[in-house]
Order: structure tokens, then C-alpha cells, then sequence
């Protein structure tokens, strides 16, 4: 297969599109991030990365909290909105129908419509250049109870989320395999 060698880029993907909330005082706000993920499994550790000059910058180094909303399909048109659109001189929660509910340990809001919201605290940042990377101690999970099964196993795929892939969304397709399958051992015929 041959390849062309372009210049570094964030060419990544797919990525997760979430909607993050945020809030200082009276002041909230809900926008759109890609630039998102998982950097430590114990303590359980995530990140976004946010331009200086976005609006929810200085609400999220104020308060030092936020919370990463997963996107189902369903609201890929105010994922969109919320990336597009500022906080400075538009109530996004309100153009969008965006309900919220109270968090259970920070002060910012979580989205009602979200199946899966992260409580987020700040404990680190890391200025990268365009973006400052907000690294954040995961300190609650909530999750819709329609996600559970009987014996409260997680499932994920019931969620319909999104995915950005080089400016589009997606949803998100049908199940090809699992973690671990290559090193399964065959089951035996009775």
C-alpha cells in the first residue's frame, strides 16, 4: 500500500465529540470538545484540551471543575451548535433545549439528555500552544439506569453516541469484536 507523507496534523480518529458543562458562580456555559480522553485508569484521570480565548477557558481555570457530558446521536444538532456558537453572547443551553440536573459533587451542571456524565476536578494544566490541556481526577460517574442490565453490567452500546472523524460526526456502528477475543481460547464442542 502506498502512503504520501503530509506534515503533522490531528489527523486521529475517530475521536469522542462531547458536551462539556462548565460554571463559575451565575455563570455557566456548555460547548463542544473533541479533543478529549482517558490519560490513567487509577486514580481514574481525563482531559480536555481548550483554546485560551473560548469562553468556558477562564470558567473552567476559575472553578478548576467540569463535567464531560457523552453525546448520544440524538443531539448531534446541539453538539454542533454548542461548537460553533460562544457562551459570551449565547445561553446554549437555552437556544439548544438543553435540560440540566445537578452534579453530585461539583458545582457544574450535567446534562439530563446525556446517558453518561463525568464529574471532573482539575488538577493539572499544561500549556501545549493553540490549546491548554485541563487534566482532571474523574471524581463521579453517572449513568442512565436504562445502560444497566439486571445485574448492573454496563452497557455502553445501548447509548447511541457520536464520534467526530475530521469534520463530520458519526454514529457509532455495530459491535465486531471485543477486548481480549485474540487471546481467547476456542471453546470446546459437547
Amino acid at each position: 500500500m502506498s502512503k504520501i507523507q503530509w506534515q503533522g496534523s490531528t489527523l486521529l480518529g475517530p475521536v469522542p465529540a462531547v458536551l462539556v458543562t462548565c460554571a463559575d458562580g451565575e455563570t455557566k456555559n456548555v460547548f463542544t470538545v473533541a479533543w478529549t480522553g482517558i490519560v490513567n485508569s487509577k486514580p481514574p484521570k481525563t482531559y480536555i484540551s481548550v483554546r485560551p480565548e473560548r469562553f468556558s477557558y477562564d470558567i473552567i481555570k476559575n472553578s478548576g471543575e467540569f463535567a464531560i457530558n457523552l453525546t448520544p446521536s440524538s443531539l448531534v444538532r446541539a453538539l454542533d451548535t454548542c461548537g460553533v456558537r460562544s457562551g459570551r453572547d449565547t445561553d446554549k443551553f437555552e437556544k439548544c433545549r438543553l435540560a440540566t440536573q445537578s452534579a453530585n459533587v461539583i458545582s457544574a451542571p450535567l446534562l439530563a439528555a446525556s446517558p453518561l456524565s463525568l464529574e471532573c476536578r482539575v488538577c493539572d494544566t499544561v500549556d501545549l500552544g493553540s490549546h491548554t490541556m485541563f487534566i482532571a481526577d474523574i471524581v463521579s460517574c453517572n449513568v442512565e439506569e436504562s445502560l444497566l442490565d439486571e445485574k448492573g453490567k454496563l452497557h455502553m452500546e445501548k447509548a447511541g453516541l457520536l464520534a467526530y472523524l475530521h469534520g463530520s460526526y458519526y454514529a457509532l456502528g455495530k459491535k465486531i469484536g471485543s477486548m481480549g477475543d485474540s487471546v481467547k481460547k476456542p471453546r470446546r464442542k459437547s
